[in-house]
This record gives C-alpha cells, structure tokens and sequence, in this order.
C-alpha cells in the first residue's frame, strides 16, 4: 500500500529535472528573439545605410567634417574651404631674394573626386559582416582622408630652372673667347645648385598643407664645381683650315670662306698647371687669311630677306655704344646649314678694354649699372628675326623683368659664362646676319635663299596670367600662307616679376 502523505523519492527527483530544463529552454529562446531582433534591427539600418545618399558620421577630408552630406555637398564644401585656405603662389626665399611659384602655372590641384568618393562609400561595400564594423569604427574613432595632388611635373620642374638661372651666386663654367688675334679662357668659378629634388618635395608639401599661406620656402642648395678646362676641346672649336669662299647659281649654293686657325696647345696647357687659379689665360692665334672671303661674293650669294626686325632705342651714349659694339660683332655673320650661333661666343666678353660703357641692366633681380648694358637689345631683336627666319632656336631665356624695348616673351637675355643665345641654321642654304644701329633704331635682318614654300613668319604672345608680383605670357610662332594662318605653335612660357 502506498502512502499518500509521502512523496515518493524517484518522482520527486524527476519533478525537479524537468524545471530545471524548462527554465533553460525559456532562457535559451529568450535569447534567442533577443538576438534575431538585434539582427534584424541591423540588418533594417544596414538596409537603410545602402540605400542613403549621404556620407556616414566621422568622416573628414582634409580637416573638413563632410558627416551626412551628399556627395556633390561634399565636394562643393571641400573646394570652398580649400580655396578660403589656400593662397595662389608659393614663396621661395634665397639670401633675403623672393621668388615664387604659382599655383595655377604648375597646375597643381588636389582630386577632391576621388577623396569624396572614398568617403562616401565607407561601409557600403555590400557585405554586412565587413561593412556594419567599418562603419562602427568610424562612427567611433573618426577618419580624416587626405587629398592627392595634382600638379604638371614638367612645369614644375621649368620654374624650378628659370629660378636657377637668376640666381645671385651662379655657377660660372670655363669659357673661352678670341680677341686681338689672341684666344683668351677663363676660369670657372664656383656657384650655388639648387636641390631640385627637395626643393620640389617641399613645395608639394608645402601645397598639401593648407596653411602654408603664411610661410615660405628656403631654397636648398649645395656647392656646384665648374668642369676644368678642356684645352683638346678648345682646340678642336678653334682650330680651322684656310679656304676661299665661292658660290653656284644652279643650283644656288654657297661655299664660305674660312680662315685657318690654329695656337699652341702646349704653351697654353703649361700656362694652366703653372697657376691653376688665374683668372684668365691668354695665347696668340696663328692666321692663314683666305684669299676669296664670302664678303668679296657680294649679296647675290644671299638674294632672299627671309626675316627682319626692328627695335627703338633711347637716346644714351654709353648704351648706344655698347648696342653698336655689340650689333658691329654679328654684322655680316654668316652661318652655315647645320652650324649653331651662339652670341656670347660671337660677341665676346663685354669688358671696359673691348670699349664697352656701364649703362643700366638686371642684376639679381634688381636695375643697377654694369659694362655692357643694353647689349640684350640686340640678342632680343635677333631673336625676333631668327623666328621671323623660321630657324631653330636652341637656347633662349627671358629676363626677370618686362623689357622696354620688345613686348612680354619677346626678349632673349644674355650673361656671359651662364645665359646665352642660341640658334641653328636648319635650312638647306647658308644665311648671313646683317645689323644696324643707327638714327635711334637697331635692325638686324636675315638673308638667305627662299624655300620653294616660305611661310610669313611672325612672333605673337598671349598674356597667361598678370597679377600684383608676376606675369606669365606665352610666345607663339605664328606661320601664314597669303595672308591666312595655318600654323601657330608656342614656343616658350615666360614668367617676369613686376616692379
């Protein structure tokens, strides 16, 4: 008989199993709905994330909170402040001498396309288990995307070599030049080189970093040695055999004179090692004279004027003598096909000896007096002739500032031992340089023989950028064929500093 009154032991014990599971099971599903509403509550935002057409919170560019915008919100905030930041021109100092770069020449800019584009698709990448941490940790800690730049490394590395060229403390190589039946060569001196490679980080560091407004660049620079002298090369460019000048009509053809040249290479290189440090050394030129120069052939041998130009000059006795002296120099120069010309070699060193005046020219940025002022008139207006010739320019630069006498790109300044002129006769037929000075106007014009086909030739430029400190013109070379265009090619970029 069972007792009633007594549970028994084994059912009691089983009772209490089955609360046990109970309550895990409960818990368990609890847990369980908890989780799938989570779940479901992000997968909802997650949702609505991809299908949002703004940018997620924490995001900056550059500095610049672009948190819940738009796309082309974000671009259009990102370029205001940019542009509120950031100024037009980099300055660059050396020894107490400003200089600069503009912004707009070296085209730089920054892809704000790019940086928005990033930013905008953080955590839209369509995997929730990759997307949903992305976008927590932003939201989190924040980012701050940086914007690449753009710039043109060419132009870049232009202003970067017209700075070099204008420094106080130029390199000055070797050179040579003849005078007085003598050849003279002088000693380079030592100069500053710039450090193109970090002077051109610290510039595009420099624009990455929009408060650079305020500051500016000193130019890196390191000692640069002039090359010795080469006697054997010098030989080689002086040394000439004797022979007349002659021409043919059919075909036209000219053969020019030339006069034999020679020195003693030993007497000259024992001159150099008795004292490596002279200045300058000289030596006598040995002459054979030809006996037909291609003076004696007349302008028939030239019928052609394949280019002319003219320039006005200012009543100024030391400058017109030196304008003469040096217009005097390439009178009557005749170039054959192929040959280069180079001014400073033709023209020769412009001292007080040779006759030369102080009058007024550009020295490290600044108009002061020197020996031989004004002869950059000359090389300028032959410059222009040459281009009118349509021959090949092979070194020309611009001076620091805007000249009187040519317009804005139309000037080619020279320096001796750093800045010359050159050009290249690429016809098929000699030419020959006649220059006048005289009654206010110098006159350099170029005869040859016309091509069956001779273009009108002229120089044209075109204003690019004029501010407060600087303008930037470019020079074109404009053909013409009856009066119409049919070529227009620019030749050079040229930036001047104002007064």
């Amino acid at each position: 008989m069972i007792d009633l009154d007594t549970p028994n032991k084994s059912t009691k014990q089983s009772f209490k199993i089955f609360s046990r599971e109970n309550t895990m099971l409960i818990f368990i599903l609890l847990l369980a709905a908890l989780i799938g509403l989570l779940l479901a509550g992000l997968l909802l935002f997650y949702s609505n994330l991809q299908k949002s057409d703004t940018i997620q919170s924490g995001v900056f560019i550059k500095g610049i909170n672009v948190s819940g915008l738009t796309k082309d919100e974000a671009k259009i905030l990102v370029h205001q402040e940019l542009r509120s930041n950031m100024n037009d021109h980099i300055v660059l100092t050396y020894k107490g001498i400003e200089y600069y770069v503009e912004i707009e020449q070296i085209e730089a800019s920054f892809d704000i396309d790019k940086a928005v584009d990033y930013a905008y698709n953080i955590a839209r990448s369509g995997n929730f288990f990759t997307d949903m941490p992305n976008y927590l940790y932003v939201l989190m800690t924040n980012i701050n995307l940086d914007l690449d730049l753009l710039y043109n490394d060419e132009m870049l590395n232009r202003y970067i070599e017209q700075i070099q060229a204008i420094l106080p403390d130029q390199l000055t190589q070797s050179d040579y030049y003849t005078e007085d039946d003598k050849l003279y060569v002088t000693n380079g001196t030592i100069g500053a080189k710039i450090q193109t490679d970090i002077l051109k980080t610290n510039i595009l560091y420099a624009i990455q970093d929009i408060s650079y407004n305020n500051k500016s660049i000193e130019i890196p620079t390191t000692l640069e040695y002039p090359e010795p002298i080469n006697v054997l090369e010098i030989h080689k460019d002086i040394h000439k055999d004797m022979q007349n000048a002659y021409y043919t009509t059919e075909p036209y053809a000219v053969f020019a004179d030339v006069t034999g040249v020679d020195f003693n290479m030993n007497y000259l290189l024992n001159s150099i090692n008795e004292d490596r440090n002279a200045e300058e050394y000289s030596i006598d030129l040995v002459y054979t004279y030809p006996d037909v120069t291609i003076q004696d052939l007349g302008q028939d041998a030239f019928p052609n004027l394949l280019g002319k130009y003219t320039t006005k000059y200012v009543s100024n006795a030391n400058r017109t003598t030196n304008l003469r002296l040096a217009s005097n120099k390439i009178d009557g120069y005749v170039l054959m096909p192929g040959e280069t010309f180079s001014y400073n070699q033709t023209v020769g060193k412009r001292t007080i000896a040779e006759g030369y005046k102080n009058a007024a020219i550009y020295e490290n940025g600044e108009v002061t007096d020197g020996v031989g002022g004004g002869i950059c008139q000359i090389s300028s207006t032959l410059y222009n002739a040459i281009v009118a010739a349509d021959l090949e320019i092979m070194e020309r630069h611009n001076h620091t500032f805007v000249s009187t006498y040519v317009p804005a790109g139309q000037d080619a300044t020279v320096a001796w031992g750093s800045l010359d002129f050159k050009f290249r006769n690429n016809r098929d037929y000699p030419i020959k340089i006649s220059s006048n000075v005289s009654d206010g106007y110098a006159t350099v014009k170029i005869y040859g023989l016309a091509r069956e086909v001779e273009y009108d030739q002229k120089l044209e430029t075109t204003t690019i950028k004029n501010t407060a400190t600087s303008l930037v013109v470019d020079s074109y070379r404009v053909l013409r064929l009856n009066g119409n265009v049919v070529e227009k090619r620019r030749i050079f970029r040229d930036t001047y500093k104002k007064h």
